[in-house]
């Protein structure tokens, strides 16, 4: 049986690494993809996972697959489009290490994924089936995307949704606005970011946004990450909040979210979604927040995601 199961985009980041002699920028080939920056952390706390998605059959495609595969993820429905090349994002990082996305899919291989690639045997064989909103933003992937997800409820397999949002790849953000509230609608466990939620409900107060999205949606769990503030839990009427552990050394951010998000879901896996007590919250968030702030001094996301011996170094600190 597989832990978990996600299902989505798998692409390059090229992030900036150095200025040449010439003084123009160098970009390094990063692997990434939400999704799967997610499955490299259970992955790397020993957790059994399997991908589904679609990069290009090419040389960027081929590396993609590989680097996955040897990460010890099953790559068994990772398809390669004989047409369309894998897609790209251009990571412009900010002091702070914040980022701004450029995406070269007009179209890229991971909008190529098709309902009838869905494998429903693996999604049934899950303990959790995990996705955003980046294979919702046009139709095909949107019906492979819908297809996984209601194997998933169907099969009472726990169904985790991260937005992930990315304005510039929608048309509209009111099609958007309506894939997160689809998404909001069958998940039992929701990671947001501050500014996700912000946009969504139109509260800066994070337990008042929180409030409104429950007035429409029975989602167990909630968990809103808030960058340097920290991140919070909520959780059968309880709200517990534990601050970031902030890093000297920070360089990016990329892959802070789906490494915080992974150790959520490996706390889940280990204790259930039943009776977590506010201490079990507390754990789970600084395990989480210690592992996110770890992938903040590193390049890249999907293959540097820290061990578990990494992150207990870094809480006994």
């Amino acid at each position: 049986m597989t832990d978990v199961t996600a299902l989505g985009e798998l692409l390059i980041d090229f992030t900036e690494n150095g200025i040449s002699e010439q003084g123009n920028p160098i970009l390094e080939a990063n692997p990434g993809g939400a999704p799967c920056n997610v499955l490299a952390m259970l992955t790397k706390l020993g957790n059994q996972t399997l991908f589904i998605g679609k990069v290009g059959n090419d040389s960027l495609g081929k590396m993609l697959k590989d680097k996955v595969t040897a990460l010890g993820i099953d790559t068994t429905y990772l398809y390669q489009d004989e047409i369309v090349h894998t897609t790209l994002a251009f990571v412009h990082t900010a002091e702070d290490g914040d980022r701004e996305f450029s995406f070269y899919r007009n179209p890229g291989a991971d909008m190529m994924l098709r309902a009838e690639e869905v494998n429903e045997e693996a999604i049934k064989e899950s303990k959790i089936f995990h996705f955003g909103t980046l294979s919702t933003t046009h139709e095909g992937v949107r019906a492979a995307t819908k297809k996984a997800v209601e194997t998933a409820k169907q099969n009472q397999v726990l169904i985790s949704f991260d937005p992930n949002l990315r304005e510039p790849l929608w048309d509209s953000l009111d099609e958007a606005r309506k894939q997160v509230s689809y998404g909001m609608s069958m998940c039992d466990i929701l990671k947001i970011s501050d500014n996700e939620i912000e946009w969504y409900t139109g509260e800066s107060d994070y337990t008042k946004a929180v409030e409104k999205i429950l007035e429409n949606y029975q989602i167990p769990l909630i968990l809103v990450s808030m960058g340097k503030q920290g991140s919070r839990a909520y959780y059968k009427n309880q709200m517990v909040e534990v601050p970031a552990i902030l890093q000297k050394n920070t360089i990016e951010t990329t892959g802070a979210g789906d490494t915080f998000d992974a150790c959520v879901l490996d706390y889940i896996l280990k204790h259930g979604l039943e009776n977590l007590s506010e201490q079990n919250l507390k754990e789970m968030l600084t395990f989480a927040n210690a592992a996110a702030s770890i992938v903040t001094t590193r390049k890249g996301a999907l293959c540097v995601m820290p061990s578990k011996e990494d992150v207990e170094e870094i809480l006994k600190k």
